[in-house]
């Protein structure tokens, strides 16, 4: 079971860029593709493109041409529903939760906290938590596999540049690398949840996302905010987990993990 998530930013500009389609349909082929910040509504989106992919699914943003998920199957779900509990957000199509016959697939594109910090506060003290409470209570039913841009990077090793971005008595910290996001995924892992790959690479250095500005990518200054986890019942049956970082076409690459 190979699964793909990909941040696109904007689906009708992605798909139409070299490489995207094909690093899908013919390099990878995974058996499930979630897509975070599609931004588009499903009559926008042409499934064709997917020809092996039967089984497409849409959580569309109220407002249009802004954040937005996606999943396209080879395997049909046994059920598919949108958003959680306690949601400080729900209309911005930012969670897809799909019931597969040994686990629960969750996509979510988690709200970022803005650059001046304006939603810093909803993400740390209501998202995050009811997301937590959202993913407990699914792992009451069955394991869970929980993928998309969590917008935070949690340690160190997982940004380019730390010191210029912590949180310090003079500095509130950047978004995307505050404490109080940082405490999020610190929050998922003590709950048993398994950053599968930091599972298999440790020590390894590998980023996700990277700034337009000042050619961060071509420089490699990134940011891991992409991820994978899954419920410790899971753990063994991870097999790989990979950060596609060569692979162009959105300021995210994609992320995959592959389970026996």
């Amino acid at each position: 079971m190979r699964i793909i998530s990909w941040n696109v930013n904007g689906f009708r500009a992605w798909k139409d860029k070299p490489g995207t389609l094909e690093f899908l349909n013919i390099i990878t082929k995974p058996d499930i593709i979630c897509l975070q910040e599609t931004k588009a509504q499903p009559d926008q989106v042409d499934e064709t493109i997917f020809p092996d992919y039967p089984y497409d699914y849409y959580h569309s943003a109220e407002k249009k041409g802004y954040s937005s998920t996606a999943i396209f199957s080879k395997i049909e779900p046994k059920k598919v529903w949108f958003g959680m509990e306690d949601s400080p957000i729900n209309n911005e199509g930012r969670i897809m939760n799909a019931e597969f016959d040994e686990f629960i697939l969750v996509n979510i594109y988690t709200p970022n906290a803005k650059p001046d910090l304006a939603r810093l506060e909803l993400r740390h003290k209501q998202w995050d938590v009811a997301f937590l409470k959202h993913l407990k209570k699914l792992e009451k039913k069955k394991p869970v596999v929980v993928c998309g841009d969590f917008n935070a990077a949690h340690n160190n090793i997982d940004i380019a540049r730390p010191d210029a971005n912590r949180t310090t008595e003079k500095n509130p910290g950047s978004p995307g690398f505050t404490d109080q996001e940082r405490e999020g995924i610190t929050n998922l892992i003590d709950a048993g949840f398994i950053d599968t790959f930091r599972e298999l690479h440790p020590k390894t250095i590998q980023y996700t996302w990277w700034s337009f500005r000042s050619a961060a990518r071509q420089r490699n200054i990134g940011w891991r905010i992409d991820y994978f986890f899954v419920s410790k019942k899971l753990q063994k049956k991870i097999k790989e987990a990979t950060i596609y970082d060569q692979i162009m076409g959105s300021d995210h690459c994609p992320v995959g993990i592959t389970l026996k």
